[in-house]
């Protein structure tokens, strides 16, 4: 009786040599922080004033980045809310471990502050056509949430051809609208960021309107609430929100003049690759791999 072996093939006898080989021998590459020092002005762009917040606490300020073209209906209904000042002086209600950071109105259940003309609903907008999305940036690495996966205009999306469909990820420091079970109850009132692990299990299942630029650590260090998911009890200090204003109204001189490096500059790709094939002397193996959410955009104070 003969018995069949397969040997293994040159090709997997060259893969394991490699990754056994990289180990010691994974050469110096420039790191993240090394392409932004050798970045150009060209690579960056401004925050655009007309859809970037600036949510100011007692601990600091935070910037917020909004996507219009991801979410056109719940960011105007949003920067309705702050140009008539709908969030001064709510609070942030919920700070879960390693999930969510959450705010709005402490008592939006027994006496909720009135919205203005601001709407009560508006449709969930999980999802966009890919019409919508003109700066997309493929990212090849696979994914398990989306067909292909990449940045548009810095913003971190999923995408689904087939479908035509594009939608913001829920990566850390992404915002996202607060909502009941109806897809058309959120409205901007409540609004969280990511300061966890990402929970992209939750894309295209909320709205996602844009992302944090600056100030994550005064939302991600903030005490965890005692009660479900979270939330702060009765008795529980909850950090006030001071006010929410559009970049565009902050007089110029009070700015942070921030500048978000662009996805689509080819610096970025280099950004990516230093993060998916990590040089030495300190890295003993690099993967060869980078998921979505951990090829965060660049962000810098403009020089």
């Amino acid at each position: 009786m003969y018995r069949t072996v397969l040997l293994p093939s040159l090709s997997t006898l060259v893969l394991l040599t490699s990754s056994l080989a990289s180990a010691a021998d994974l050469p110096i590459k420039p790191s993240v922080g090394d392409l932004v020092k050798q970045s150009q002005a060209s690579d960056w762009r401004p925050t655009d004033p007309q859809h970037t917040l600036y949510m100011e606490l007692a601990s600091g300020r935070v910037v917020i980045e909004l996507a219009p073209s991801f979410a056109p209906q719940n960011i105007a209904n949003i920067e309705t809310l702050v140009r008539e000042k709908y969030y001064d002086g709510l609070a942030i209600l919920r700070s879960q471990d390693n999930y969510v950071a959450q705010w709005g109105d402490p008592q939006a259940e027994t006496a909720p502050r009135p919205l203005g003309s601001a709407k009560a609903k508006v449709a969930g907008e999980f999802t966009v056509p890919l019409k919508n999305d003109r700066h997309f940036v493929r990212q090849p690495d696979r994914d398990g949430y989306a067909p292909q996966i990449g940045h548009s205009n810095g913003f971190p999306v999923g995408r689904d051809t087939r479908a035509g469909t594009t939608w913001l990820t829920h990566c850390y420091g992404m915002v996202g609208v607060g909502r009941d079970n109806g897809s058309d109850s959120g409205n901007g009132a409540e609004l969280y960021a990511v300061t966890g692990h990402a929970p992209r299990h939750l894309d295209r299942n909320i709205t996602v309107v844009g992302r944090v630029l600056s100030g994550m650590a005064l939302l991600s260090s903030l005490p965890r609430g005692s009660e479900t998911m979270g939330f702060y009890g009765a008795q529980e200090n909850r950090m006030a929100i001071r006010s929410v204003r559009l970049e565009a109204d902050v007089p110029e001189a009070e700015r942070s003049h921030l500048e978000v490096m662009r996805s689509e500059a080819p610096i970025y790709q280099q950004v990516i690759d230093a993060q998916r094939n990590r040089g030495g002397p300190w890295n003993l193996f690099s993967p060869g791999y980078v998921e979505l959410c951990n090829a965060p955009i660049p962000v810098r104070v403009k020089p």
